[in-house]
């Protein structure tokens, strides 16, 4: 059941970090799912590096969205040079 929580709310915020950062994108639903549930790793180790200890709830959630537009940003960058 965890893994299923986790790749909707991972659905959830690659959607809100592809709302915020509008653009082409190579990929669907499961880069944007995927996308999310990296975004959710990064969010919550950058925010860790940070000394921001966030945990779950709101904090987790906007952590999630910051390292999922980190994300797309590299994406974008790797998918325009192939």
């Amino acid at each position: 059941m965890h893994w299923l929580w986790l790749f909707v709310v991972g659905l959830v915020v690659g959607i809100v970090a592809k709302f915020l950062m509008p653009g082409r994108d190579p990929g669907g639903f499961i880069i944007t799912a995927i996308l999310g549930i990296a975004g959710m790793f990064v969010g919550d180790w950058l925010a860790a590096k940070l000394g921001i200890m966030v945990g779950g709830g709101l904090g987790g959630f906007i952590a999630g969205v910051v390292g999922a537009i980190i994300l797309l940003f590299l994406y974008r960058l790797v998918a325009k040079k192939a």
